[in-house]
């Protein structure tokens, strides 16, 4: 038997802290938040194209080192092809290099993340550790479908038997903006792995929607870079991200429907 194809007994993860106040408000909740505007966030597709067409040049040997390693190591083809949830909640298809087992167990999975996930190989733990595996990505970028910097896409099927639109407050406003290849969430918490950690991932995507800056989004990508050598707390200080005291403050006020704000958006309650 490969290495890769070893059966392991599933890891049961520890539920996710909460936080005070922001958890306890209802899934039902509306949620109010001022659609980005500016020069930024009219140019960022421009910046995001010559961005990932540069990307693309200097990192395409490491895409392909990558690609051929999982290849020469695990039976199956080297990119993954997956529906993600875009911008307007339309679907698009994700590239990445695989790194877990190819097989049907595991395309079908819509289990939470484990900490030592069974199905993902050797040399798919070193990609992800390095990120190499969503250089991809940037194909993505290119065709207008991702943004360098925003939101995690979602898989639409875990959406929906995870009742995410339904469960977690201000969920469907992130698909506002195109997702991002990496994002203030990606690079301060954790992997997805209740409803609650689903919960503090949006809190941090509705305060990047709201503060969105190409400063802030320098920060992240450096982040993005140093997250494979430094804990999320450190990263935190040195680039002055904003605190999980903040992004909590932050979403409370998104509770309070604005006196007078025509570029306000209510998320629908559902």
């Amino acid at each position: 038997m490969s290495p890769d194809m070893e059966s392991s007994s599933p890891i049961e993860t520890e539920p996710t802290p909460r936080w005070p106040d922001v958890d306890d408000v209802p899934p039902s909740a509306a949620v109010y938040l001022s659609v980005p505007s500016g020069w930024y966030a009219s140019l960022k597709p421009t910046f995001d194209l010559l961005a990932a067409a540069v990307f693309s040049i200097l990192l395409f040997p490491f895409m392909v080192a990558g690609w051929a390693a999982i290849v020469l190591t695990s039976p199956g083809p080297g990119l993954y092809i997956q529906t993600r949830t875009g911008r307007n909640s339309r679907s698009f298809r994700i590239f990445k290099i695989r790194s877990m087992r190819n097989d049907k167990a595991t395309a079908e999975n819509l289990n939470w993340a484990e900490k030592r996930d069974p199905r993902i190989t050797r040399v798919g733990t070193l990609l992800r550790k390095l990120h190499l595996d969503e250089l991809p990505q940037l194909i993505n970028v290119l065709r207008g479908e991702m943004s360098l910097v925003g939101p995690r896409p979602e898989r639409p099927e875990v959406i929906k038997l995870k009742g995410l639109a339904d469960e977690v407050p201000g969920y469907t406003l992130r698909t506002q903006v195109r997702p991002g290849v990496t994002g203030l969430a990606q690079i301060q918490l954790p992997a997805d792995s209740d409803i609650t950690s689903v919960r503090h991932k949006v809190y941090y995507d509705l305060y990047y929607l709201a503060h969105q800056t190409a400063w802030l989004d320098f920060r992240i990508c450096v982040g993005t870079v140093l997250k494979c050598f430094l804990a999320p707390e450190t990263l935190q200080k040195l680039l002055f991200l904003p605190t999980a005291e903040q992004v909590r403050q932050h979403f409370l006020t998104l509770l309070v429907e604005p006196a007078s704000d025509a570029e306000a958006v209510a998320e629908p309650v559902v």
